[in-house]
This record gives C-alpha cells, structure tokens and sequence, in this order.
C-alpha cells in the first residue's frame, strides 16, 4: 500500500510542484466553501426563523378571523376573495383534512416547520389542532376527493403561489374549525426558493470556482516550468561535464537564485577543468621520462642469449611501455588506455597461471573456449589483482569459468578463512584491509579490489564479492559474452 502512494507520487519537480499547489488550492477552496456554507447556512436559518414567525403571525390571525365568522358566510367571504385575485393565502374549506405529500425533510424545512408551530401556539387559544407540511406544487392535493393544484382555475392561485417558470415549495396550514369543517391555507415563504440559496455546492457557485482553479493551475504550471527548466539545464551540463562532452556554458538568466548557481557551477567546471589539464600534463610529463630507463631495459633484454628469457622480458617490458603510456587514463579511472579487442579467455588465464607456477604458487584453471570483447591488459590487471589476494590469502586458488547466458563469469577463488558477512560490502573502499589480511600480505595497500572492480565496470560488467560454501572468498567478474558470428 505504501509502495502504490510513492508511485502516485510524481518523479518530476515539476509534477511534484504542480500537485502540492493544485493540492494547497483545493484544500483552501475546499475549506473556505465549508466555512462559508456554514455562514450562510446561519444566516440563512436566522432570516427562516424571522419568516417563520411573520408567516405563523399571519396564518394565526386568519385563522381566528374565519373562526369568528359564522359558517354560512366563510364560503361567500372566500368566493369574493377569489374573484377580488386572491389574498396573501390560498383559501380552502374541506370537509375533511387533505393528505398532503410533504417533501424530503431537510434542516431549514424543519427549522421552519418549528417556529411556525411555536408560533401558532402561542397565537391561538389553547386546544386549537393545526398541520403544516411543505409540499411541491406538482403534487399538491387541495380537495379530499383528490383535486390537485393543477385542476384549479388560474385567477385563483397565481397571484398566491408561484407555479411558474420554477415552481416554488408551498406551506400547507390545515386547521379544524369545527367538527367537519377544516379551513385550507396555502402560501408561499418571503423567500420561496429558500431551499436553494444555503446550498454552497450550487452550480452557479462550483462553476466560478471551477474556473478560477483551472486559470491558477495554468498559471502554476507556466511558473513551475520556468523554474524546473533552468534546473533541466543545469543537470544536462552537469551530465555532459561528467562524459566529457563540451557542452555550452549556462545562460545567466532567469531567477536570481539560478543566475548565481549557473555562475558558480560555470566556475566549479573551469577549476575543475584546470585541474584535470594540470594532472594530465603531470602524469604526461612523468610518462615521458619513464620512457628512457624502459628503453634501456629493452636494448638490454636484446643482448640476452636465453630466447625464452629474453621473450619474457620482452613481454614484460611491452606490458609496462602500455601502462606508461596509458598513465594518465590509468589514474582516471583505473583503465589502460588500449583498443578493445576479442579476448579468448584461455590464452590469458593460462599465461597468469604459468606465471604462478612459476614463482611457485598453485592456481587451478581448466580451459573454457570462451572469449569476450574487451581491453586485454586492463582486464588480465583486473584479473591479477583478484589472483593476487586468492594467493596471499589462500594456499591455493582457484579459477573457472562459466556461460550464463548473455553473460559470461569468471570465478577467481581461494581457500583461505573467507570474510565476515557484514565487512564484504567494505572490501572495495581503498585503503581497507581486514586483519588476516594485514598478516597474510603486510606490503599491500588495499587499492586491488578497488582498481579491479573500476575495470570491470568500464567493460560494462560488474564485480561480485561472496563467501564460498566450501570456504574461501568467491570473487565473481561478470561480463557481457561476445555474440556468435552468423
């Protein structure tokens, strides 16, 4: 679950800003629509309660004014205030109460419904029964026998009840005169579309707010952009600085705050720049004179009768030229600065381990047929170092080769005391070494798993450190495998 909430959380800065201000922005309209619905509701209850009780005024004086007639002359009174257009109530006389289908309860229906009997109760004299509904006029019934609003003439009703063109809620008074006579009173609230005015999720109200959050999440995304594209900038510099790509300076525009980043990392790349050309020059200068004592040696290999002798150190002294040479891409980043090439593994595995068995050392190869693309003398220096520990560490050591398929893996072993879990993680940091390896090879620097796995990761390959089940440490170089002809 909380990995799914990371996902829905934008990778960019730019989605990321987006989101926390269009976020910010429905919250505070969110909030503000609460705070201001329950304002107007407020407001809106308090001015119900006041018309409420001006309605109940009215609707209780004509109730003790028809009370007060005789009941032959309520039926003319009525006739002549429907022909005059009516009064501020529709007028009715029933012989019986007149079921009335009241609409869906809400808060200010009730409100209203309660001060209108509070009213009337303390209007009217003790005893007098009453009902008050709020219906719609569609399904407003006036008679017993089913007589809707509908079925009656126009003067009567349209200067009391609003039926057009948005029909309008109707309070419903129904009071029992006398046995069998039951006075009908319909009007309409001051405000007759008070059920509509407190509601702060109208449309007419989300709309504006639609809009005004759409103009601002346009505006922010055009601000974001003109603040995260300086950013992109600077991060494609950074990346074209680390490959070496002469990318062009940063424009000094845009925000003060960026305008001095893209100063200070122009002057960040001259240093560095300046540093690197210096180093270079250094090492170049170094290489050059280390060229004349490697000639002598070769004129000096050339005067050896022993041919085998003399290839050896021909091979060597060859070996050593390239590292010279390559001296400056070697303090890099640990490589020998040559072609790559296809390399058949058993040649170069076979070569390092005569040069073991020579100095009398035992490593334990079988041959593999397999061969990678890669720089030969930069990856047998990778491989020797891995020999190297084996064989200071162990008494023997071991090396095989295998295809996992599109990967190839060398395995350099030894069968000394192997490495404690928590410290293999540590073994690639220069100048560490463990303490059964300070006794086993107390002239070493700890710079070898480092230099090596620098190699490995320039073939695009990757160096891996393990405990061997059958004891010893497993040093693992994993290669891409060179393809087969067609």
């Amino acid at each position: 679950m909380a990995e799914r909430r990371w996902r829905l959380w934008p990778q960019s800065l730019l989605g990321r800003l987006s989101l926390v201000m269009v976020a910010g922005l429905l919250l505070t309209q969110l909030a503000a629509s609460m705070i201001w619905g329950m304002q107007l509701r407020s407001r809106s209850t308090t001015d119900l309660r006041v018309a409420a009780q001006y309605i109940g005024q009215g609707v209780a004086s004509s109730i003790r004014f028809f009370r007060s007639l005789p009941p032959a002359h309520r039926g003319l009174l009525i006739q002549q205030f429907r022909e005059m257009g009516g009064t501020r109530f529709y007028v009715g006389l029933n012989r019986a109460a007149v079921s009335v289908r009241p609409i869906p309860s809400e808060p200010l229906t009730i409100e209203a419904l309660r001060a209108l009997d509070t009213t009337l109760r303390a209007e009217l004299p003790a005893g007098v029964r009453f009902r008050l509904d709020f219906a719609r006029p569609e399904q407003l019934a006036m008679t017993p026998d089913g007589l809707s609003l509908a079925d009656l003439p126009d003067t009567w009703v349209r200067h009391v009840l609003m039926l057009k063109p948005d029909p309008a809620p109707i309070l419903v008074i129904q009071t029992e005169l006398e046995t069998g006579n039951w006075l009908y009173l319909a009007t309409l609230m001051p405000n007759p579309y008070f059920l509509k005015g407190h509601d702060p999720l109208a449309m007419d109200r989300l709309l504006p707010q639609a809009m005004s959050l759409l103009a601002v999440l346009l505006l922010s995304i055009l601000v974001v952009r003109s603040i995260t594209r300086p950013l992109a900038a600077l991060s494609d510099a950074a990346e074209a600085f680390g490959k070496e790509e002469n990318a062009p300076a940063l424009p000094e525009s845009g925000s003060y705050e960026f305008v001095n980043t893209a100063r200070a990392f122009g002057a960040m790349r001259e240093r560095i720049a300046r540093y690197i050309a210096d180093r270079d020059r250094l090492f170049i200068s170094i290489s050059h004179d280390l060229r004349t004592p490697i000639t002598r040696l070769k004129l000096r290999a050339e005067l050896l009768d022993d041919e085998a002798l003399r290839s050896d150190f021909e091979e060597d002294l060859d070996e050593l030229d390239m590292m010279v040479k390559g001296a400056l891409q070697c303090v890099k980043d640990s490589d020998i600065h040559e072609n790559p090439t296809a390399i058949r593994l058993d040649g170069l595995l076979q070569r390092m381990v005569k040069s073991a068995s020579l100095a009398g050392q035992v490593v334990v190869y079988e041959g593999c047929g397999l061969t990678v693309h890669g720089k030969p003398l930069a990856l047998k220096r990778a491989i020797g170092n891995l020999l190297d520990n084996a064989l200071h560490y162990g008494e023997r050591a071991y090396i095989g080769v295998r295809r996992q398929g599109e990967w190839i893996e060398i395995v350099v072993r030894d069968n000394g005391p192997g490495v404690p879990q928590d410290a293999v993680a540590s073994l690639f940091e220069p100048y560490v070494r463990l303490d059964h390896g300070r006794a086993s090879n107390d002239g070493g620097l700890g710079l070898g798993l480092g230099i090596a796995r620098s190699i490995i990761e320039a073939h695009r390959g990757e160096l891996i450190l393990a405990n061997h089940p059958e004891g010893g440490l497993a040093a693992t170089i994993k290669l891409h495998a060179v393809p087969a002809s067609p």
